[in-house]
């Protein structure tokens, strides 16, 4: 029986809308009632996550995504998603309220890298996430190592998140790969996209030359099945997803 997929959007609103694009581009359906069930709160004036997690605001955003929650839940969300990197730093509050099952897209993210054979991944994320340390944790618990940009690549990046991909600019894509080709070159197997607005990065021939893992997607195909329809049309690293 189809589920109905809930979605605690709007963190920010250009990651869900690419979301929801990719929930549909990616569903073997061959007419409209093929595809899931959707609903869809774009949160948008919830309070920055990397701000309260760094400590320069006092504004938590937990009391309004507690609050989405319970809204999705009560218009028939059977399961929840936050395409959201940084907002699982309240993972555990969220799931605590929730009555419906909460996807948690760091532990897919990392499981999927474990899968393919990663030793060692690069974490590509908000400063939020890399001070959460929720990758770090997930990747010690699956037994993979990590490494995450030096400070200054760290306020590079998350120029190219806020100033660029949030403002809907053109992001320094030269600095963007400046900092992949070093966490390759210091070892990584595998580089995490663990910010949804860095899965608005261009996928170009350029982008295919280095090992991404995208969250987003991966967030996309576990949703695609749990939802009990049929992912379709992921590139390889992904497919493993549909053969489960």
């Amino acid at each position: 029986m189809a589920k109905t997929l809930g979605i605690l959007g709007g963190l920010g609103p250009a990651a869900s809308v690419y979301f929801y694009h990719l929930l549909t581009e990616h569903t073997l359906a061959k007419r409209d009632q093929d595809h899931l069930n959707i609903v869809l709160f774009s949160g948008a004036s919830i309070p920055d996550r990397s701000e309260y997690i760094m400590g320069k605001s006092d504004a938590s955003p937990l009391p309004l995504m507690k609050e989405d929650v319970e809204k999705l839940v009560s218009i028939g969300a059977d399961l929840i998603a936050i395409p959201c990197n940084t907002a699982h730093y309240f993972f555990d509050e969220i799931k605590k309220i929730s009555p419906v099952p909460v996807l948690n897209i760091v532990q897919e993210t990392v499981a999927l890298a474990k899968r393919t054979g990663a030793k060692k991944i690069g974490i590509l994320a908000t400063t939020g996430t890399i001070l959460a340390g929720a990758y770090q944790h997930a990747a010690r618990n699956a037994g993979i190592d990590y490494i995450a940009p030096t400070d200054d690549e760290q306020k590079t990046l998350m120029s190219i998140i806020y100033d660029a991909i949030k403002t809907a600019e053109t992001p320094n894509f030269d600095a963007f790969y400046a900092i992949a080709d070093r966490l390759l070159e210091k070892g990584c197997d595998a580089l995490i996209l663990g910010c949804t607005e860095l899965s608005l990065i261009p996928k170009n021939e350029r982008y295919d030359r280095y090992p991404f893992i995208d969250s987003l997607f991966v967030l996309t195909a576990k949703c695609i099945k749990e939802c009990n329809k049929i992912p379709c049309g992921f590139p390889d690293i992904y497919t493993y997803v549909e053969q489960d």
